[in-house]
């Protein structure tokens, strides 16, 4: 069984006919919409080059007697004022089933709205216990388990969702995520909940060749992050075997094919779908940690995926005492694809050293796509370090804290001791200023 035939497996044993993937499909979108009603709101994608495929997707519907309305998605990101509107037109609608047509954004949005068009604020304020002046706002939702909380309260099921992805990228089609961004404070935040995991999901790859450099690129480097995060949050627990299969398997399908998917080679599109969507896997059998929290304070100067790239290396030596393994094989990976020196022997490297080794493979890779490796080559301020300490600090996203191979604790003054050492680094690319933590 080669690389792809592989990852095909592990997907359709997880979904199993809950996601529909491969190379033109998009006329599935009909029959997976009938099963839900007779009557959906498309919410699409604004992109040029996906647009271009929506054709597909209405004459799909119509084949299956379907009726449906078109609305427009998110934008990057999925400001707030987007999510309000999505959310609005599907009220107005009151469609069987809501078809997310675009990448992480529209669907994060649409996940969000269609929780937002379900319940009531008077159902928020009691059930949640917030005050009326925020209960039909999406701020009680942020955090963890919030929208099952409602849904269990009032017996009431979510509007189904069907997520049509558009690019190798966040998977957010598979997963139980939605990021909704601030623009007034450019600060993004997160809704964790297994109730707004889409219902039927569909991925055709072919609607990725013709996509630009910087998305795929970005997308690429998100679904590395995805797996790389939670493989080295992963010591200890029960998941740990899978998470290493998934990220050893996710790791070689990005890094292998990245270029040629570039290039538009079909093949190497696919290849880069399967990665990504194992992301996806990744993050629902555990979850990311420091680089994704920073990235979220990050949306005014850099992409989602390109924040990670960038903070990814130096987390990896930050956490290098906890995770020798992990580095092993993934080292192992960067030295196959010529970032790493063929000649060294990881498995003799002390800890640290290890860290660094496998940081600067990481950091070899970004270049060769062209990437910035610092914070501050990328435009970001110090400013932005202070915004990222402070987010850092927020209840709502205590979760990335905890996922951590070396969980940091604000209220010790953790974040001061250790995570303002990393991030002074990711600023000026230099290693020495990270003070690892070994936990037991």
């Amino acid at each position: 069984m080669n690389e792809m035939e592989e990852a095909r497996q592990l997907l359709e044993e997880w979904k199993k006919d809950a996601y529909i993937f491969g190379l033109d499909v998009l006329e599935k979108a009909g029959e997976a919409a009938k099963s839900f009603g007779d009557h959906t709101l498309i919410v699409g994608s604004s992109s040029q080059w996906a647009r271009k495929r929506l054709e597909k997707i209405m004459n799909s519907l119509e084949a299956e007697g379907v009726s449906y309305n078109v609305v427009r998605g998110a934008r990057p990101n999925c400001p707030r004022e987007d999510l309000y509107r999505i959310a609005l037109q599907i009220s107005n609608h009151r469609p069987d089933s809501v078809i997310a047509f675009g990448g992480g954004s529209t669907i994060d949005g649409v996940k969000a709205a269609i929780v937002l068009a379900t319940y009531k604020p008077s159902e928020v304020s009691e059930t949640l216990e917030v005050e009326w002046d925020v209960a039909g706002t999406i701020d009680p939702y942020f955090g963890t388990g919030m929208v099952t909380k409602v849904k269990e309260a009032t017996g009431r099921e979510l509007i189904p969702m069907i997520a049509i992805q558009t690019a190798a990228s966040s998977a957010a089609h598979l997963t139980k995520y939605s990021n909704i961004t601030d623009p007034l404070v450019g600060q993004k935040k997160l809704i964790v909940d297994d109730a707004i995991t889409p219902p039927k999901a569909i991925f055709d790859y072919r609607v990725t060749v013709g996509a630009p450099k910087n998305l795929t690129l970005d997308g690429a480097l998100d679904g590395i992050a995805h797996l790389w995060e939670v493989f080295m949050g992963a010591t200890g627990k029960d998941y740990y075997e899978k998470s290493k299969h998934i990220t050893s398997l996710g790791f070689r399908l990005i890094i292998k094919n990245l270029k040629s998917a570039l290039e538009d080679d079909v093949d190497a599109r696919v290849a880069l779908g399967l990665g990504t969507d194992l992301g996806g896997y990744s993050i629902m059998i555990g979850g990311t940690n420091g680089p994704h929290l920073g990235s979220f304070s990050l949306v005014d100067v850099l992409s989602h995926g390109r924040a990670c790239a960038i903070l990814l290396p130096y987390y990896t030596v930050f956490f290098s005492p906890n995770i020798q393994d992990q580095l092993i094989t993934v080292g192992k990976i960067f030295q196959e694809a010529g970032f790493i020196a063929g000649d060294l022997d990881l498995q003799n490297l002390p800890a640290r050293e290890l860290g660094e080794t496998v940081a600067k493979g990481m950091i070899s890779f970004n270049k060769s796509l062209g990437f910035p490796t610092t914070l501050r080559e990328a435009g970001a301020t110090e400013k932005h370090l202070d915004r990222m300490l402070n987010a850092a600090k927020d209840p709502q996203l205590k979760m990335k804290l905890l996922n951590m191979p070396v969980p940091l604790d604000p209220e010790v003054g953790d974040i001061e001791r250790y995570m303002k050492g990393v991030l002074k680094a990711s600023f000026d690319g230099d290693f020495s200023q990270i003070k690892t933590k070994q936990t037991p």
